[in-house]
C-alpha cells in the first residue's frame, strides 16, 4: 500500500547578504567622490570670480627725519617705538649760535636800509643842483640873447657879448655835470625803500637766520610710528643727515606680487579682501591701486640675463599695490609683514 505523507518541498539555496563593513565603506567612497566634486566646483566658481596670492607684503610711507641745521642735540621729547601726531616736538638742538646769526642780520638790515637813506638823500641833493644849475643856464642864456640884441644896436662892444657868451656855455656845462652827477647818485642808490638790492639781500639773510632758529626745533611731518631713533642728549646733528625714520599712519597698502598670468584679470578700482598673518580673523577692505610696470626681477639690482647661457622658461610676478581702505588702531598694521589678498575680478 503507497504511502500518504506529504513530501517536503526542496530547501532553497541561500542568497549571498552584503556586509555591513562593504556598505560602509560604499558610502564612505559615495562621499568622498561627492565632496571631491563640489570641492572642484566650489574652486573652479572661485578661480572665476576671485584671483588670489599670499606674496603679499604691507608696505607704508616712511619718512626720513633729517636736521637741516647742525649742533648739538640739547633736548629730546620722544623715545624709540612711540606714536606721534603731526607737528609733535622731536627734539631741539643748541639755538645760541643761531640766535646770535639772527642779530648779526638785524643788525645788516639796519645798516644797508642807512646806507639806502643815505643814498636817497645824495639822490635828492643832485636832483636839486640839477634844478640850480638849470635856473642858471636859463639865466645866462637870457643875458646872452639880451647882449645879442644890444650888440646888434651897437650899444655894447662885442668883448662883453663874448663873455657873457662864455657864461652861457659854462652854465650849460655846470647842468651837464649835475646831471651825469645826478645819473650816478641814482645807479648807486638802485630803487628805493625795501626795493632796493642791498636791503633785499639783507632781508633774505635776516629770512634765512629766522628759518635756521626754527629749524633748532624739530617736529614731526607726519603721524605715525618712530623707527630706528637712538638720539641722546649731547649728541651732535649734521645738517641734512637722516637720523630716523617716522612710519606714516596716513596710508596703508599691500604689495600683492600675482603671476603674469593672472594679470589680464586685474584692472585699478577692484575690490580685494586683505588677511594680514598676524591678524587672521580681521580682514581688511582694499582696492587694487595700480599695476607695475614690469616684474620684479625687472627692478632688481642684478637682473637675469635670459639672452646667455641654458635657459628656463619661469613664470613672472608683478607687484600689485592694493591699497588698504579701513586701517584700524585696534589692529596696528606692520611694514614688511605678510598678508594673503584676494581680488574680486567679476
Amino acid at each position: 500500500m503507497a504511502s500518504t505523507e506529504p513530501v517536503a518541498d526542496p530547501v532553497p539555496a541561500s542568497r549571498p547578504r552584503v556586509s555591513v563593513g562593504k556598505i560602509i565603506k560604499w558610502a564612505i567612497a559615495l562621499l568622498v567622490l561627492v565632496g571631491a566634486i563640489a570641492a572642484g566646483v566650489h574652486y573652479w566658481r572661485e578661480s572665476q570670480r576671485y584671483v588670489t596670492t599670499d606674496n603679499s607684503y604691507l608696505n607704508a610711507h616712511m619718512v626720513e627725519i633729517a636736521a637741516q641745521v647742525s649742533g648739538p642735540i640739547t633736548a629730546i621729547h620722544v623715545q624709540d617705538q612711540q606714536t606721534v601726531e603731526v607737528g609733535d616736538a622731536l627734539f631741539e638742538i643748541d639755538a645760541r649760535p643761531y640766535e646770535l646769526a639772527l642779530a648779526s642780520a638785524d643788525a645788516q638790515l639796519e645798516i644797508s636800509r642807512q646806507s639806502t637813506s643815505q643814498e636817497s638823500a645824495a639822490v635828492e641833493a643832485a636832483r636839486a643842483q640839477v634844478a640850480q644849475r638849470g635856473a642858471e643856464l636859463r639865466n645866462a642864456q637870457s643875458n646872452e640873447r639880451r647882449i645879442q640884441d644890444l650888440v646888434q644896436r651897437n650899444l655894447v662892444s662885442q668883448q662883453n657879448a663874448e663873455s657873457v657868451r662864455t657864461q652861457a656855455e659854462t652854465a650849460d656845462a655846470a647842468v651837464k655835470a649835475a646831471e651825469a652827477n645826478l645819473s650816478q647818485a641814482m645807479s648807486a642808490l638802485g630803487k628805493a625803500g625795501d626795493r632796493n638790492a642791498a636791503v633785499r639781500a639783507a632781508l633774505a639773510k635776516q629770512d634765512q637766520a629766522k628759518l635756521d632758529l626754527d629749524y633748532t626745533k624739530i617736529i614731526a611731518p607726519t603721524g605715525g610710528l618712530i623707527a630706528n631713533f637712538t638720539l641722546r642728549p649731547g649728541s651732535t646733528v649734521q645738517k641734512e643727515v637722516p637720523l630716523f625714520t617716522i612710519i606714516s599712519d596716513e596710508e596703508y597698502w599691500v604689495d600683492a606680487n600675482f603671476k603674469e598670468t593672472e594679470l589680464d584679470r586685474i584692472k585699478v578700482g577692484q575690490k580685494a579682501r586683505v588677511i594680514v598673518d598676524m591678524y587672521r580673523n580681521h580682514p581688511f577692505d582694499g582696492e587694487v591701486e595700480s599695476l607695475s610696470g614690469g616684474s620684479g626681477q625687472a627692478f632688481s639690482l642684478l637682473p637675469a640675463q635670459n639672452a646667455t647661457g641654458n635657459w628656463v622658461k619661469v613664470t613672472q610676478r608683478v607687484p600689485v599695490k592694493i591699497k588698504i581702505l579701513n586701517p584700524d588702531p585696534a589692529y596696528p598694521l606692520r611694514v614688511g609683514t605678510t598678508a594673503t589678498v584676494r581680488v574680486s575680478v567679476e
